[in-house]
């Protein structure tokens, strides 16, 4: 990881730690870098979510890549997939979303995926890292050679076509669906997508203003939907983050149903109908022994990669799985898309439920559920400070004895944070109560670590 970029690319608060400066910049850098080998200009899309600082990023980021000679489509508010999908099909150099996806609306983010649709790797990111903060004036082209920037807010027809193509009409017929948009990058496709299905479907949480993203609402805030969806007597409720690269659930009853419980049932759909090489999929270390346990009693494989997307995909393409993701939501369908895409997930979700003859809660129920307690721990900003707090002996031994004490029956992660100068401690055990114990005595064990430094 460098200086910059994360797991998820760069990500600061707008106008503080990510700037109109910094934005200018990693335009320059990403046209000069991705552009090094082309005959002629460069080719690069950029999407956003909606947040305020879109705008202002997005403006600074096009002055950056036509200054440096690469033309620009402007695609407008759009899901960060549909960027991916969309630099594919216009044979485009690369990729960039304005997006902080989950993070409040004063955060912003820059991610920038490659020609092939796929997140950079760590080589061209570094590359650009130290252009950007070089400190010396970046070549710039003149006369004929500047770019050009040009609206490409119709192509979204395009990606919503696409995902619509992936799952048959019929498919979702007679299903009560409610849909929370988050006030994000859903907002502007969720409507057009959804609505093309013979179900009872309804939205929420889709009146953007600029600074309610995310704000009590989507899948990182699901107490709203779930309460509509019992409330409304809805089948499902669906639940997509703020730049809809994420899909959550929640069952008849309110009760969530998460990234763990959706991979294992579109497994088992994929694996039923042939589609499922090695009859596995790839999750992460996140992921719930209630995960592991049913996996093992259904005969299914489970790969468990980093934390992070880009972790979970390096891993499918390297086993030649087809179905990946994460417990939050991420869930990748490689077969159909380079990243992961919750409206994508949605449909091939709601699909599977429906043809399932079953509630959701009887679907969902199917899979065990470990009681899980996540605590984040305010840690050092710097990787080679989290990485010597993690190995430090007190917390290795802390964490054995802990290991000891559940006899098996439990399982500790106790992680950096990739974006934020966290440290966050997972536990899961067969009771709440011993979840509980034991996460609050490793916090206290990371606190006290960093005070002794």
């Amino acid at each position: 990881m460098g200086k910059l970029f994360g797991t998820d690319g760069i990500r600061g608060i707008a106008n503080e730690t990510l700037t109109c400066e910094m934005a200018f910049r990693v335009g320059q850098a990403a046209a000069i870098v991705l552009g090094e080998k082309k005959e002629g200009k460069p080719l690069f899309l950029i999407g956003r979510d909606t947040r305020i600082s879109g705008d202002m990023l997005e403006s600074c980021l096009v002055a950056g890549l036509c200054s440096c000679g690469a033309n620009v489509l402007r695609l407008g508010v759009i899901p960060t997939p549909g960027v991916a999908y969309l630099t594919v099909l216009n044979h485009a150099d690369a990729g960039i979303v304005i997006s902080a996806s989950h993070n409040p609306y004063a955060y912003n983010g820059i991610k920038i995926f490659s020609g092939e649709g796929f997140k950079l790797n760590d080589d061209l990111e570094a590359h650009i890292e130290e252009l950007i903060l070089s400190g010396e004036a970046l070549p710039v082209k003149t006369g004929g050679e500047i770019g050009k920037a040009a609206d490409g807010t119709y192509q979204s027809d395009e990606y919503i076509r696409y995902l619509a193509s992936k799952v048959e009409e019929q498919s979702l017929f007679g299903l009560r669906v409610l849909i929370d948009c988050a006030n994000g990058a859903a907002s502007a496709t969720a409507k057009r997508l959804f609505r093309r299905y013979p179900m009872n479907v309804e939205f929420i949480h889709d009146t953007p203003d600029g600074v309610n993203i995310n704000a009590g609402c989507g899948s990182t805030h699901l107490q709203d939907l779930s309460r509509r969806v019992v409330e409304g007597c809805y089948d499902v409720g669906i639940a997509f983050d703020g730049d809809a690269d994420r899909c959550l659930a929640v069952d008849e009853n309110g009760t969530l149903v998460d990234g763990d419980h959706i991979m294992a049932i579109c497994a088992q759909a994929l694996r039923a109908e042939g589609k499922l090489p090695g009859d596995g999929f790839v999750a992460t270390v996140m992921s719930n022994l209630g995960l592991h346990k049913y996996v093992k009693a259904n005969g299914l494989k489970m790969l468990c990669a980093d934390v992070g997307d880009r972790n979970v995909l390096e891993m499918m393409q390297r086993e030649g799985m087809c179905l990946g993701g994460e417990q939050s939501g991420h869930v990748i369908f490689l077969d159909d898309l380079t990243t992961g895409d919750g409206q994508l997930c949605a449909l091939h979700f709601l699909s599977i439920l429906a043809s399932s003859g079953k509630s959701l809660s009887e679907l969902s129920g199917e899979i065990p559920t470990y009681p899980q307690i996540l605590l984040n721990v305010p840690g050092p900003h710097n990787a080679a400070d989290k990485q010597a707090l993690l190995t430090h002996p007190d917390l290795q031994t802390a964490i054995d004895e802990k290991n000891k004490e559940m006899d098996g029956d439990g399982r500790i992660l106790v992680r950096a944070s990739g974006t934020e100068a966290l440290i966050r401690v997972m536990v899961e055990a067969s009771t709440q109560v011993v979840a509980e114990h034991v996460a609050e005595d490793l916090v206290n064990i990371v606190e006290s670590i960093q005070k002794i430094k």
